[in-house]
Order: C-alpha cells, then structure tokens, then sequence
C-alpha cells in the first residue's frame, strides 16, 4: 500500500479511534457479563491498535495472522516494543476465535477481564509509540 505521510497519519487516527471504541465496547459488555462479545471486542480493539501502528509504516495487513506476523517483524524482533505485546496479541486472537468459532461456552468472567486488561496495556502501549512514530514522519 502506497500511502503519503498525510494518509497515514490519518488512518493511524481512524484506526486508534475505532480501537477506543472497541475497547469500550469491551468494558460495556463484560459488565453485562456478555462474555462471549466482551472477549470478541477486546481483541478487535486491540487488533485497530496493531494496524493503526502498522500503517505508519506503510504496511497494512489482510489477514489476522498477517497482524501477528508484521507486529513481530515490524517492531518486535527489533526490540521496538517488548515481546509480550505480541506474546498476549496471540492470547487476545486465540480467545476470539474459540468464542467465535467454538461451539461449547468454555469461557470465564476472568478470561473477559483478564482480556480487557491484555486490550488495555496493549492499547496504552502501541498508542505511545505511535505518537512518537507520527510525530518523527
């Protein structure tokens, strides 16, 4: 994808934004105790993060693998962000995908939570170096 730094910027924004709605979509919903959509909402949130990130760099994923992947070459195995980001970005797609995809209720109030907290750190995380990234373009 061949974006100037105007575009970029904005669709790192457009992104960011729709991940902070995600992420409240989360919190809206593990207070209803809807499991399910709260963990399906905290990995999307995330998700938007990852991809507002890696837009500034010029790279714009299609699949969810494609995010895991460009998140580590891009910016982990660097030394950019820590390992653990990527490390709990594969806990938030793996827990999406068994609520998604899964046929029997597995999931716990805990995992919600704990995946709320995952969606936050990242988000709080990749949203700090993303400012810094827009502002050095």
């Amino acid at each position: 994808m061949t974006l100037d730094v105007k575009d970029k910027k904005a669709l790192s924004d457009i992104r960011m934004r729709k991940a902070l709605e995600f992420l409240e979509d989360a919190r809206a919903n593990l207070k209803e105790t809807r499991i399910r959509t709260s963990l399906n909402r905290s990995y999307y949130a995330a998700l938007n993060a990852v991809r507002s990130l890696l837009i500034l760099e010029g790279v714009n994923p299609e699949t969810h693998d494609g995010a895991v992947t460009m998140l580590s070459l891009r910016f982990i195995k660097p030394g950019i962000l820590p390992v653990e980001i990527v490390k709990n970005f594969k806990i938030l797609l793996s827990r999406r995908t068994d609520v998604d995809y899964g046929d029997f209720d597995t999931q716990e109030i805990s995992d919600a939570e704990d995946s709320l907290k995952i969606a936050e750190k990242m988000i709080e995380e990749i949203d700090r170096l993303r400012k810094k990234l827009m502002a050095d373009l």
